[in-house]
């Protein structure tokens, strides 16, 4: 299994779970995976496009996937997915 861990505004949408785990196969196909148990997650995730939101960035083993393949970078079993909204402030 792979794990997956959910950042504090989203956990409402996991019912508190700070970690969730999925089998699947890339970073498109947990999203969706993640939305089947969890619904209303992808909205957060991804825009009406289904492009993940410039806010939002996913780590595979604390590499982000923006300098992989996306959200088709592919998951294998024991993977850890960190989804860590950015923050702003100033």
């Amino acid at each position: 299994m792979i794990k997956v861990r959910i950042p504090t505004p989203l956990r409402p949408l996991t019912n508190g779970l700070g970690e969730v785990e999925t089998d699947a196969t890339s970073i498109t196909a947990m999203i969706d995976t993640l939305n089947s148990a969890h619904p209303g997650i992808k909205d957060r995730l991804c825009d009406e496009t289904g492009e993940l939101r410039r806010f939002v960035n996913i780590y595979v083993n604390e590499e982000d996937i923006r300098f992989l393949m996306g959200k088709e970078t592919s998951l294998k079993h024991g993977d850890e997915v960190s989804i860590v909204p950015a923050i702003a402030g100033g």
